[in-house]
């Protein structure tokens, strides 16, 4: 997880290049998933689309569950045609929120990945629980991972 403040989004989307260069020097292959727009495009092709826009609290669960499964099957297709051992870079989690919990997507693909998973998670993470808070709105949840802080682990 490369967590940081939700207002250095830009700044970390810009760094991306370099993310992938020095994981090339590393000797690992490197994915980008990015699911900014999927939402967005999700709604604009729904077939109520007008509905939703005109009332968003026509979205009921049911409906967001739709979306959240036809995304983590396109998440999981993109893993599978990553190259064995490389660096998987999840962007974007930030525009599912409030919609989806960050949590149960990163869940239900990481089976999938053959390398590593990196999710650029812009939000919190409180070292003493173990816990991250996507874009600090939300209790937080669980998840075994490393967490590489920009503030330190990037020069």
């Amino acid at each position: 997880m490369l967590v940081y403040p939700p207002d250095m989004e830009r700044a970390m989307r810009a760094a991306l290049p370099r993310l992938e260069l020095v994981t090339g020097q590393g000797g690992h292959g490197w994915t980008l998933i990015d699911i900014t727009d999927e939402l967005g495009r999700w709604l604009a092709s729904h077939r109520h689309a007008e509905a939703f826009f005109e009332e968003p609290s026509d979205l009921t669960p049911a409906i967001v569950d739709k979306f959240e499964t036809e995304l983590v099957t396109k998440i999981r297709e993109q893993l599978s045609t990553a190259p064995a051992d490389s660096v998987v870079a999840l962007v974007g989690v930030g525009s599912i929120f409030p919609f989806l919990r960050a949590s149960s997507v990163i869940k239900a693909i990481d089976d999938e990945v053959s390398g590593r998973l990196l999710v650029l998670f812009p939000g919190l993470h409180d070292p003493e629980t173990h816990s991250f808070r996507l874009l600090d709105a939300r209790d937080g949840f669980n998840y075994r991972a490393r967490v590489i802080d920009p503030q330190k682990d990037i020069a």
